[in-house]
C-alpha cells in the first residue's frame, strides 16, 4: 500500500509487473530504465536463472520532486512467470499500489495469458487486494511478431472489462513501454489522492511527472 510521510512530503508507491513467463516483464523495466529521465534513478537489479528467466524479482527505483515539494518515489518490480515460483509472486504483490499485466500477443500464448491473469486475481485476493479496485493496466507485448493476434480482436475482447483500453507494445523496440507506465500512473493517482487528499498541494507535481512521460513516450515511439 502507498506510504505518505507528511512531514517529509514524501510519497512512496509500489508498482508490480505481472504476467506469464517470457512475456516481456523484465524487458519493460530495462526499457524504462533507459527511456525515463527522472531526477533520481536507481540501478536496475536483475536476478536470473540459468535459462535467463527472472528468478525472483527486478526492482527499479525512480523518483521526482515537484515544485510543490512532493517527493515522489516509485519502486517497480517484476515477478517470475514460472508456475513453481507462485509463492514469490504473492510476496512481491503484497502491498502493491498498482499492477501492469504484461500479456504475450502471440496466438499460441493466449491460454498462458488467461492462466496468468487468473493467477494474478487469485494472488491479489490472498494478499488482501481486489483486482477490480486496484489500479491495473493490461499491456499486450510482442506486437512486432508476425504471429501476434490482431489488435481489433484484442481490443474487442477486453472492451467490456474494467481495464479497457489495453495498451500495445513491442518492449524490445521500446514502443508502448512508457505509454503503459503513464496509463497506470493516470489510474493510480486518483486512488492515492482519495486516501491522502494530495490534490490540493501536490496534484501539479504528480501531473508534471505524467506529462513528462508523455513527451518521452512520443519520442520513444517515433
Amino acid at each position: 500500500m502507498a506510504n505518505y510521510y507528511a512531514i517529509e512530503n514524501k510519497l512512496v508507491l509500489k508498482i508490480v509487473y505481472y504476467g506469464p513467463a517470457l512475456s516481456g516483464k523484465t524487458t519493460n523495466l530495462m526499457q524504462l530504465h533507459t527511456l525515463l529521465m527522472p531526477q533520481r534513478k536507481g540501478e536496475l537489479m536483475v536476478l536470473e536463472t540459468r535459462d535467463d528467466r527472472t528468478l525472483f524479482f527486478d526492482m527499479l527505483p525512480i523518483g521526482l520532486r515537484s515544485e510543490k515539494g512532493l517527493d515522489l518515489r516509485l519502486k517497480l518490480y517484476t515477478v517470475p512467470g514460472q508456475v513453481q515460483h507462485d509463492s514469490t509472486r504473492k510476496a512481491v504483490l503484497s502491498r502493491a499500489d498498482g499492477v501492469i499485466f504484461i500479456a504475450d500477443s502471440q496466438l499460441s500464448q493466449q491460454d498462458n495469458n488467461a492462466i496468468a491473469f487468473d493467477n494474478l486475481a487469485s494472488n491479489l485476493q490472498k494478499v488482501g487486494l481486489d483486482i477490480e479496485n486496484l489500479p491495473l493496466v493490461v499491456q499486450f507485448n510482442k506486437r512486432d511478431l508476425p504471429s501476434a493476434v490482431d489488435e481489433t480482436i484484442l481490443q474487442t475482447r477486453w472492451a467490456t472489462t474494467p481495464w479497457a483500453p489495453i495498451t500495445l507494445a513491442s518492449a524490445l523496440k521500446g514502443h508502448g513501454v512508457v505509454k503503459s507506465f503513464q496509463q497506470l500512473l493516470s489510474r493510480l493517482y486518483p486512488a492515492v489522492d482519495s486516501e491522502f487528499s494530495l490534490a490540493a498541494n501536490h496534484a501539479i507535481g504528480f501531473q508534471t511527472f505524467v506529462d513528462r512521460l508523455s513527451a518521452v513516450n512520443e519520442a520513444s515511439d517515433e
